[in-house]
């Protein structure tokens, strides 16, 4: 069996010359951005020979795109977070990170369902968004949570079956749930369980690339677990996954009990 937590970043946000925007108008304005762009999340992206500047054989594998841990067959995962205050890296735009649970990605490319939460940053100036995925289809935006520097959430993916599923976010700080039935053409294979720090992509048309990434700090992904149709499992035993990008390791995992940590090195 294998189980994932990977970390993967982002950056999304935009400076304004004159006056900082509201949260409503950064994710107007974000909206806008991605009505001729999709927010997808992808596969892992192995790197076959990596220039790790780490040395650590619990690090086994590395990634331009995934940070974190995984094992295999599963039913649902879950996990617990605190909503980081991400920071600029000295870019000009928006920059953005994701945390997220999910079911498949790894070793199974064909689908991913996926749900999790979007942290960005321009300059000083913060915004969040929860959202779900059943990749390859593109991501879709919550509508009636909100999210705060300091908020526990918890994120679950929980398979129906090989084409359908429920993704659900709780502010446990603000008491809000949002939950999502979805289906898809294309087939998990409930081989991976994950939890994830990204740097995910956005896509006009078949162009895609990654955002820019933010400086995320740490997430903790606590209480993590995956069920399996003998029983509750945690991550104890996953591979780990670095993100590698432009011969640079930005991040740091590790996992004790049902506990995995992403830090942005």
């Amino acid at each position: 069996m294998m189980f994932t937590a990977a970390f993967l970043v982002q950056a999304l946000l935009a400076s304004a010359a004159f006056a900082i925007p509201t949260s409503k108008e950064r994710a107007a304005s974000r909206r806008a951005r991605r009505s001729g762009a999709t927010r997808q999340s992808k596969p892992v992206d192995r790197i076959t020979s990596p220039t790790s500047e780490i040395s650590n054989a619990s690090y086994v594998e590395f990634s331009s795109n995934w940070a974190g841990a995984v094992l295999a067959t599963y039913k649902s995962v879950t996990g617990t977070f605190t909503v980081p205050t991400p920071k600029t890296t000295g870019g000009s735009g928006e920059e953005c990170a994701t945390a997220w649970v999910g079911i498949d990605g790894d070793t199974c490319e064909t689908a991913i369902l996926q749900t999790g939460v979007d942290f960005c940053v321009t300059g000083t100036s913060v915004s969040y968004d929860g959202w779900y995925e059943f990749y390859p289809a593109a991501s879709f935006d919550f509508s009636g949570i909100s999210f705060s520097a300091g908020d526990s959430v918890t994120v679950t993916a929980t398979v129906i079956s090989t084409t359908e599923g429920t993704l659900t976010i709780d502010n446990n700080t603000k008491g809000t749930t949002v939950s999502k039935t979805v289906s898809s053409s294309a087939k998990l294979c409930e081989t991976n369980a994950e939890w994830i720090v990204e740097d995910f992509e956005e896509c006009e048309g078949s162009s895609c690339e990654l955002v820019p990434f933010a400086n995320f700090g740490t997430i903790e992904f606590t209480g993590a677990s995956a069920t399996t149709s003998s029983g509750t499992v945690t991550p104890a035993g996953s591979t780990l996954i670095e993100i590698e990008q432009n011969n640079k390791v930005l991040t740091t995992v590790s996992q004790s009990g049902s506990t995995v940590t992403v830090v942005y090195a």
